[in-house]
Formats: C-alpha cells, sequence, structure tokens
C-alpha cells in the first residue's frame, strides 16, 4: 500500500481508487502498482483528501483544472494516442507541460509558449 494515511480521504475518493485499482489489475499490473497509480490518480484529480491535510487548501480552480487535464489525457488514450502524441500534450495546460518540461529537463522551458512546449516535449520523447 502506497505511504500515508487514507483516513482523510472521502468515502466517493476510497469508492474511486478501488474502482481504479480494480481496473488497473483486470489490465495485468501487480496489486501494488495498481493501487499506487490509483491514488495517484485520486489525488490528481481532487487534490488529495478532502476532510483535512494538503488537499484542503488547494483552491478549487487548480482542482478543476487539474481534473479536466487528467480526463482529457485518459480520453485521449482510450482512443488509442500514444501518452505524448500531439493531441495529447495539446489538451494540457501550459502550467502541466512546465511541470513535463521540468522533469525531462528541457531548456529554456521557462520562456516557452505553450506550442513551443509541445514540440520540444515531442521532440524529447
Amino acid at each position: 500500500m502506497p505511504t500515508g494515511s487514507k483516513r482523510t480521504y472521502t468515502k466517493k475518493q476510497k469508492d474511486q481508487a478501488a474502482a481504479i485499482e480494480a481496473s488497473y489489475e483486470e489490465r495485468g499490473l501487480p496489486k501494488a502498482e495498481a493501487e499506487a497509480r490509483a491514488w495517484a490518480t485520486v489525488n490528481k484529480q481532487s487534490g488529495g483528501g478532502e476532510k483535512s491535510g494538503s488537499g484542503v487548501t488547494t483552491p478549487k480552480a487548480q482542482k478543476d483544472r487539474a481534473r479536466k487535464d487528467s480526463a482529457a489525457r485518459a480520453a485521449a488514450s482510450r482512443q488509442g494516442h500514444e501518452r505524448h502524441s500531439e493531441a495529447s500534450l495539446a489538451t494540457q495546460s501550459k502550467q502541466s507541460l512546465l511541470k513535463e518540461a521540468r522533469a525531462r529537463d528541457i531548456p529554456g522551458r521557462s520562456t516557452m509558449r505553450k506550442q513551443e512546449l509541445i514540440e520540444a516535449l515531442k521532440g524529447a520523447s
């Protein structure tokens, strides 16, 4: 099980994580990996536990943006697009693209426009 207490999560969040975990297990992922991915998805979409803790202070607009980005990427992957196809990257916010560029250590990312980030990320794949 991923580290951290799950008692600050609502029943809806716990049910959502269980459903996502079951879906990953059906696809053949090991239980531990499926559980970790499920909680990561719940955290990405809702900003963490809702009862108390870090998720409570996450602004609603930021949670909504993260949820929308995550849902758009999920829809693109269901349609058979590869993870970092241009269509998938285009659905992400500039902030999300900057995070990914930072993770890939792309030089000059802080001054790039959204389309430039998409091109750089496509080239880094």
